[in-house]
């Protein structure tokens, strides 16, 4: 496990996490797509577990192709805001090879903190 920033549809329960096409959590996901992201709460003791097959978009390759366009769209509701530099954004994502990770969820549990 390790943490992430996600953008999450609920439209879709798609879960979508920028990844680096060589460290471990995408060569993991690659070879057995079965995956859990766990969402804490700002409590602590609330959380979600999002499971799922997860998918992988192409590595981007150029700053301007269709896997770069999906980074920008996570960091964009990830984040929240728009990037101070979206060239440089993108430029980042070809040299750092990212691709996203994508968990539609097949099954969710946690617990909620009551009030």
């Amino acid at each position: 496990m390790s943490n992430v920033i996600y953008a999450w549809d609920p439209g879709t329960q798609t879960a979508r996490v920028s990844v680096t096409s060589d460290r471990a959590k995408t060569r993991n996901a690659a070879r057995d797509p079965r995956v859990s992201l766990h969402v804490s709460a700002t409590d602590f003791w609330s959380y979600a577990v999002v499971e799922g097959d997860a998918e992988l978009s192409a590595v981007v390759a150029d700053p301007h192709d269709a896997a770069a366009d999906e980074l920008v769209e996570v960091f964009r509701q990830a984040a929240g805001k728009e990037h101070d530099d979206w060239e440089d954004f993108r430029r980042a994502m070809v040299s750092e090879r990212r691709q996203v990770l994508r968990v539609r969820a097949t099954n969710v549990y946690g617990m909620a903190q009551l009030p």
